[in-house]
């Protein structure tokens, strides 16, 4: 009899696990740590992200493709992507307040000695500070939306021009007569279904990458860097498990939806975000699952790779906190009117460059300077800032996948009998239901 396979989410936990406890090793040993980090675990990490990054673009426009052939009404669509951006722009709105709200009452940032906290050059969030500010005025912004060569667009990784491209392209197909545009969608479907087994292959290299990535994240700070910010990283800790269990939680039950099935439907993809700190290295899974789930191939298609520019809860969630932290760590006072235009102006900034390195570090550079906060403070947090992008990384996917199901369910394109029925093929829980037959069977 053959022992039963480990699943891949207890594969990337131990590989978690044992990362961690070979980082914090290290840590202790500067010569080898260097050496281990550059020779060894660095390069096993990068394998893994490039892996995932060479997927991801192949996946979204053949799945955006195939996905809007499908609806083949432009109305339909353009009330799809208003309501999708409508709905992004309210729960990321509530993710900043959520964020203000808590720091107010807590006040992370007070009573801390500055002396006593280290510091990271943060220049290199500095050189890209500029070109977001640039690009985010509204011209600008919506001129990026529309690519000038796609073939660049695509090299660069620019997510949004793609999913542009892509949507006008299928928009096209669908309108050619079926005897043309049956043979492409074919072929953009066989990319599709390809692309989704090779992810399959990849993920079977995902707890190596977990365990080098993780550990050379420890290795690099240990964890006495963690003890003068414990306070910030327990309350980012706490925040967003209170959005996503309350907050996402009661717009799950507003729509029909648990979001606590959610989270055992991702139990691998959160914990893989999770070690990763990247959203990318899932997002193939949480388009097949969400397909596999119930939602239209159009909507998942289009709302995850949107919602990975636009939905970014955790992030916006972070960037609220560590502002009014900075402002608490100079004794800073910021009144009403100077949180209401920091809501306002991390609304316009947080939105539409998560391709970019170091992302809620240069969404706070560009932000915090409209408010009169230090830009210097950065330097103080980034040294735990990666412990924190592991949280808010996992509410990120949590974020959109639930937005792909409210979608859904407001167009009124959800289909439930699928949904239920790919709940019911989980392993937890056709265990419950054998056990429950065979207790049944056991009975006199």
């Amino acid at each position: 009899m053959t022992k039963p396979k480990l699943s891949l989410a207890w594969q990337i936990l131990i590989g978690l696990v044992l990362g961690i406890a070979l980082g914090a090793t290290l840590n202790h040993f500067s010569a080898e740590k260097a050496w281990w980090i550059s020779n060894v675990l660095q390069p096993a990490g990068d394998i893994f992200i490039r892996l995932i990054k060479m997927i991801v673009i192949p996946i979204v426009i053949s799945s955006l493709i195939v996905g809007i052939a499908g609806v083949g009404d432009a109305k339909k669509l353009g009330r799809i992507g208003l309501k999708t951006i409508i709905y992004f722009e309210v729960v990321t709105t509530i993710a900043i307040l959520v964020g203000l709200v808590l720091a107010n009452l807590v006040h992370p940032g007070s009573g801390i000695d500055m002396s006593t906290l280290g510091t990271v050059d943060i220049s290199q969030y500095q050189k890209t500070t500029a070109e977001v500010q640039h690009d985010h005025a509204l011209v600008a912004t919506l001129l990026n939306l529309i690519p000038s060569n796609i073939f660049a667009a695509v090299v660069r990784g620019e997510m949004l021009p793609i999913i542009f491209f892509s949507v006008i392209f299928g928009l096209g197909l669908s309108s050619l007569a079926p005897e043309t545009r049956e043979p492409l969608v074919r072929t953009f479907q066989g990319i599709s279904e390809t692309m989704f087994r090779v992810t399959h292959m990849i993920m079977n290299y995902a707890p190596i990458g977990v365990f080098a990535l993780i550990a050379v994240t420890v290795a690099n700070f240990g964890f006495a860097s963690l003890l003068p910010l414990a306070k910030l990283v327990v309350l980012v800790y706490v925040a967003i498990l209170f959005f996503a269990l309350g907050v996402l939680g009661l717009i799950a039950r507003l729509f029909g939806f648990s979001v606590l099935k959610l989270i055992r439907i991702f139990k691998d993809e959160l914990i893989l975000a999770y070690s990763t700190a990247s959203s990318e290295t899932v997002l193939p899974r949480v388009i097949e699952k969400m397909e596999a789930y119930g939602a239209p191939k159009a909507i998942s298609s289009f709302v995850v790779p949107t919602g990975y520019s636009f939905n970014l809860d955790g992030s916006t969630l972070y960037q609220s906190i560590a502002a009014l932290f900075i402002a608490q760590l100079y004794g800073i006072d910021m009144s009403i009117g100077q949180q209401i235009l920091l809501v306002l102006t991390l609304m316009v900034t947080s939105k539409g460059i998560a391709g970019v390195p170091g992302v809620s570090f240069v969404v706070l550079l560009a932000t915090l300077g409209s408010v009169g906060i230090p830009l210097e403070g950065l330097a103080f947090i980034a040294g735990v800032d990666r412990i924190m992008d592991m949280a808010r990384t996992a509410l990120n996917v949590i974020g959109n996948a639930l937005a792909v199901l409210v979608i859904s369910r407001w167009e009124g394109m959800y289909d439930d009998a699928k949904g239920a029925r790919y709940w019911s093929s989980l392993p937890h829980w056709r265990s419950r239901e054998a056990a429950l037959t065979s207790a049944r069977r056991s009975e006199p």
